[in-house]
């Protein structure tokens, strides 16, 4: 009888085994996949031309165009950075609705198409809009700027860095916050102090994408400024004058970024968390 139910209970722990070992392997073969449809495009461009050729031709084409986006995008990242991070501080404080319709708003130029954005960005900074015009009246004009792409990265882009200090100030335990007030801590130094720290590594992934975004951003900079060119804009230069083996070049440059700038992010989120 003991051996009976002994072999009854190693053929249901073996079975048990196999169910589990079922779940597991669709998991992975859906992660494989995944890594798969992504990676396979970026392959395929890095294969596409040998490394050395592909730089030489990115410094005589795209080095102009790398110079606009990288101040441009910069510029961008930093105004978000500066008002996205208090902005979202405050944001996480606010009763649960508030917040919530808040987000959404932030959340709006997320899902525009591009050329809408640009548009939209048109029709309230040109030289025909009354923002514009008095603009354009002291010196400052957007359109056809490299302060006109800058603003066109930071109407797309922006909202990343907001959305996401939102959501990590969020998820902080009131109780350190609240300690440091009893011991009389000012606001500002709690903010810098305490809420900034431990929420630097959620963050820290929010600029970055919002870089990244920003930095490949198309639609609404060649809408609101064609000209100075920025990489974006370059590489379709390229592609509609000159084919696609120029193009493939400018598309090496925007990998090398890609990687570079989430390497770091990686690495700082890292460090911080640790």
């Amino acid at each position: 009888m003991l051996t009976h139910q002994h072999g009854f209970a190693r053929r249901a722990g073996e079975a048990s085994c196999m169910i589990r070992r079922w779940p597991t392997s669709l998991f992975l073969f859906a992660a494989l996949l995944l890594l798969a449809a992504f990676v396979t495009p970026v392959a395929a461009v890095i294969v596409a031309m040998p490394p050395a050729q592909a730089l030489a031709a990115f410094a005589h084409n795209g080095a102009d165009a790398l110079r606009v986006s990288l101040v441009a995008s910069a510029g961008a990242t930093l105004a978000a950075t500066l008002l996205g991070v208090p902005g979202g501080y405050a944001l996480s404080r606010l009763p649960a609705k508030l917040r919530a319709a808040a987000v959404f708003l932030l959340a709006l130029p997320l899902a525009f198409p591009p050329v809408a954005s640009g548009l939209m960005l048109i029709y309230a900074l040109g030289i025909n809009s009354p923002v514009g015009g008095w603009l354009a009246m002291h010196g400052v004009t957007v359109a056809d700027s490299l302060l006109g792409v800058a603003i066109a990265e930071f109407f797309v882009s922006g909202s990343f860095v907001a959305i996401a200090a939102t959501a990590a100030f969020g998820a902080l335990d009131p109780m350190y916050a609240d300690a440091a007030r009893t011991l009389g801590a000012s606001e500002w130094r709690i903010f810098a102090r305490v809420a900034l720290p431990a929420a630097a590594g959620s963050i820290g992934a929010g600029i970055a994408f919002a870089w990244l975004r920003a930095i490949g951003e198309y639609g609404a900079t060649s809408i609101v400024a064609f000209h100075p060119t920025s990489l974006p804009v370059a590489l379709y230069v390229a592609l509609s004058a000159s084919g696609v083996r120029e193009a493939l070049a400018l598309c090496y440059g925007f990998v090398l970024l890609a990687a570079v700038v989430l390497a770091a992010a990686w690495i700082l989120r890292r460090g911080v968390v640790q």
